[in-house]
């Protein structure tokens, strides 16, 4: 990564990572892939809250719920699978209900400093963003499910609930484990780039983000409600 500074001709090169230009403190996004250059922004607001009141009930929820459905329709002939677009989609207007009229009352846990509230503003990205998180966490079914099924239905064999709950939880851990390990080359990389979550940015952009329509044509967030419409 090198950083340019105006005004300074010297330059500073860090290994690995991807090249900021910073021109009077504004960084320009270079990442070395022209479709993540084009789709996700780099700037961040700090201030906007995300582990929110909302962002727990709503979340817990779009995973819970995204998880028994297609868990339970994953046992039929033909399966049915819903996306966490799907929940991407539908938690929105939820979310901007919550906001509209949970009470903003600061609450204090007792014996502690600690304040929380159940409404601290407008529904905001990041809590749209972790919620779909929850969701997609939700959605995917669990690979050892497989082998407590082909047990319990081809093998005739009983297993206790809870070696059928250790199983589920350690092939799980061990994925999570392995992608922490591997984290430098999966996550940190600018060249590992994840093709399908571009489209989700885009979605969250469009949703989100304000824009002004040019003369003649449409915003993303129009062009989104006339496609989700009249979609066959």
């Amino acid at each position: 990564m090198t950083v340019y500074t105006e005004g300074l001709g010297d330059q500073d090169t860090f290994p690995g990572g991807t090249r900021i230009d910073v021109i009077d403190d504004y960084e320009l996004n270079d990442s070395p892939i022209e479709q993540v250059r084009l789709t996700v922004p780099i700037n961040d607001d700090p201030s906007l809250p995300a582990l929110t009141f909302r962002t727990w009930v709503l979340g817990l929820l779009s995973c819970c719920t995204l998880s028994f459905v297609n868990q339970f329709f994953g046992y039929r002939q033909n399966q049915l699978y819903v996306s966490s677009v799907s929940a991407q989609i539908l938690v929105l207007p939820v979310g901007k209900f919550m906001a509209a009229t949970l009470p903003r009352k600061q609450f204090r846990v007792p014996l502690t400093e600690w304040t929380f509230s159940f409404n601290p503003g407008p529904f905001n990205l990041k809590e749209h963003v972790l919620i779909t998180i929850f969701a997609n966490s939700g959605s995917n079914s669990v690979y050892a499910v497989n082998i407590i099924t082909i047990v319990k239905a081809f093998y005739r064999r009983k297993l206790h609930v809870l070696a059928a709950f250790l199983l589920s939880q350690t092939t799980q851990i061990l994925g999570y484990g392995w992608a922490g390990m591997f984290r430098k080359y999966l996550v940190d990389s600018p060249y590992m780039w994840w093709p399908d979550n571009l489209v989700q940015v885009s979605l969250f952009r469009a949703l989100h983000e304000w824009e002004i329509r040019p003369k003649g044509g449409r915003t993303r967030l129009q062009y989104f409600c006339l496609v989700f419409l009249f979609a066959p």
